[in-house]
């Protein structure tokens, strides 16, 4: 499979922001590049997950932490019941059933306009190695940065009792950045490969709505950690989280296309509001 280039000519804009000893995201062709991206896709082989941790600088941590409480009140909360598919609920079923079982989701969410082009984790965002470095991690030949003005790069709080309920993402990945933990709770569970593009195994997706452990994951974080996650065919939440200290982290869009947005339904859902193209 042809990998995209691994060596940018940019001026770095990001070395504050990226423990590069650790993490070589600017040298791919390097011998720690190429076990770096080995070694990720390794993880997400076997779990569905990968998760770097230290992989930002506790500088630009702390610096994104303030930045969050600055723009706290830019924050739009979505707190609407869904199924785990976000669609309709089915009326032809039970209410036990995944298409009509309802779960609870609440986060706030700073959109892409409101975050300074000179935060952190927006020069790391456009920047094209780390473009490059997940591209080379998920196999694929080419990424782009979405073209959505408030959903490309996103701040998410998540105070005490708000959560995330069980569900599938429409995306086959998603990456993280994860800047504060709560003081308890905010976990993040997942059942991998629950289901495949040919079943959807319903009578999977009801145990683990009705409390199986059977399969469950839980992916390890921390502060400065950038996790991978296969999310379409994993079933995962946030569990609630507990006490005065919020859950913060970074949801960092990417796709094969350039020109991805989100519709105008999910835009007014997640951020209040919609940007035409």
């Amino acid at each position: 499979m042809q990998q995209p280039a691994v060596k940018s000519n940019q001026v770095n804009d990001y070395a504050d922001v990226v423990d590069l000893e650790k993490y070589p995201i600017d040298d791919l062709d390097s011998t720690g590049g190429r076990e770096l991206v080995s070694a990720c896709r390794a993880e997400l082989a076997d779990t569905g997950a990968c998760n770097l941790a230290g992989f930002i600088t506790p500088g630009a941590v702390a610096a994104m932490v303030v930045l969050a409480g600055q723009l706290a009140d830019k924050a739009w909360t979505s707190g609407r019941p869904h199924t785990v598919y976000f669609e309709p609920v089915d009326p032809a079923v039970p209410p036990e059933h995944p298409t009509a079982h309802l779960v609870r989701s609440v986060k706030h969410g700073i959109a892409y306009d409101y975050i300074p082009q000179d935060a952190p984790l927006r020069r790391l965002y456009a920047s094209d190695d780390l473009m490059h470095f997940i591209a080379a991690v998920l196999q694929k030949p080419v990424l782009f940065r979405s073209a959505d003005p408030l959903d490309a790069l996103q701040i998410t709080m998540m105070g005490d009792g708000d959560e995330l309920g069980w569900h599938f993402d429409r995306s086959e990945f998603s990456i993280t950045v994860m800047y504060q933990m709560p003081e308890a709770g905010g976990e993040f569970r997942y059942y991998p490969n629950l289901r495949s593009e040919g079943d959807p195994n319903y009578p999977g997706v009801q145990a683990a709505l009705q409390g199986t452990r059977e399969g469950e994951k839980v992916m390890p974080s921390s502060s400065g950690a950038l996790a991978f996650f296969h999310g379409r065919n994993a079933m995962h939440r946030v569990t609630p989280v507990v006490g005065a200290t919020p859950r913060i982290n970074s949801v960092l869009t990417y796709g094969e296309r350039s020109d991805m947005r989100l519709n105008e339904l999910t835009s007014r859902l997640f951020y209040g509001r919609f940007t035409p193209a």
